[in-house]
Order: C-alpha cells, then sequence, then structure tokens
C-alpha cells in the first residue's frame, strides 16, 4: 500500500470519537483469544495426556523461532517508519516487520487447533484472517508481510502436522 492509503486509513480511524480506541481493543481482543486458544488447548491435552501436546509445542515453537531468525535477518521497515506517519497501535519497533510475527503465529496455532478439532481450527484461522486486516489497518504491517506470515504459519502447520 501507498503512503496516501496509510495516512487516509489511520486519518478515517481517528476522525470517529472512539475509533483508534475500537482499532486498539478490536486487536488486542483478536490476539487475545488465539493466544489464550493456545493455552487452552495445551492445557486440556495435556492434562488428558494425550501426546499430540509434545508434538504442537515442537510444531510452534521450532517455527517460531525461525520465523523469528527470518525477521531479523531481513529486517523490512514497518509502514510507519517508512511512511513517516503515526500508527493507529503505537509501537517503537522500526523493522522487522516481514512476515508479521503475530500473524504467523496466529495461523500456526489455528493449524495446532485443526490437528485437534476441525471446528476449533475453523474458528480460530477466522479470528486469524481478521487479525490480518487489523495489523493492516492499525499501520503496524504492510499487507504482504501478513500474507506471508500467513502463508508460513499455514505451511509450518501443514508440514508440521499432516506431512511430517
Amino acid at each position: 500500500m501507498k503512503q496516501e492509503t496509510y495516512i487516509k486509513i489511520s486519518e478515517f480511524v481517528r476522525k470517529y470519537p472512539h475509533g483508534e480506541s475500537i482499532v486498539k481493543y478490536a486487536n488486542n481482543i483478536i490476539t487475545g483469544v488465539v493466544y489464550m486458544a493456545y493455552f487452552v488447548i495445551l492445557i486440556f491435552l495435556a492434562v488428558n495426556r494425550d501426546e499430540r501436546v509434545i508434538r504442537i509445542v515442537l510444531v510452534t515453537g521450532i517455527s517460531f523461532i525461525l520465523v523469528s531468525i527470518f525477521r531479523y535477518v531481513v529486517d523490512a521497515p514497518r509502514p510507519y517508519t517508512l511512511y513517516e506517519f503515526k500508527p493507529v497501535v503505537k509501537k517503537e519497533k522500526t523493522g522487522q516487520s516481514m512476515p508479521s510475527r503475530h500473524v504467523f503465529s496466529a495461523f500456526v496455532i489455528g493449524m495446532s487447533a485443526l490437528y485437534i478439532s476441525v471446528h476449533l481450527g475453523i474458528l480460530i484461522l477466522a479470528d486469524s484472517f481478521l487479525m490480518c486486516f487489523m495489523r493492516v489497518i492499525a499501520g503496524v504491517h504492510f499487507p504482504k508481510d501478513v500474507i506471508v506470515g500467513a502463508i508460513i504459519g499455514i505451511l509450518s502447520g501443514v508440514i508440521g502436522f499432516y506431512i511430517i
């Protein structure tokens, strides 16, 4: 997206009395739902002595580390630093925008849930798609950042849960 588009989006959000708060809270709620679901899944599996908990921890953990290293090496700028505007959701980071680690995490967690329950997986993946939208609207990621994060999260899940 272009600089003008990000500025228009942030101005549109800010023109409403609670627009900025709504975007911030929606972003936090969407993110919180995914992370809470992850911990509930892990606890549920551990309590039931289900060995799939080990695979889920390994797939999500190893892929998270690899994505973090990739982000560090690529060190892509964030929209608000490249285009010099105030994002709706305040961030201190100037780089490591690509891929979005929040979106990656949401999708690999969604794939973990899909591995356990199709219905739960679909719900978490739907929430993950909302997160993609929110991260761009908030001005903290480019569309390519969230798309790549989603693809890597899905591929990590497919490889870790269905191929290996």
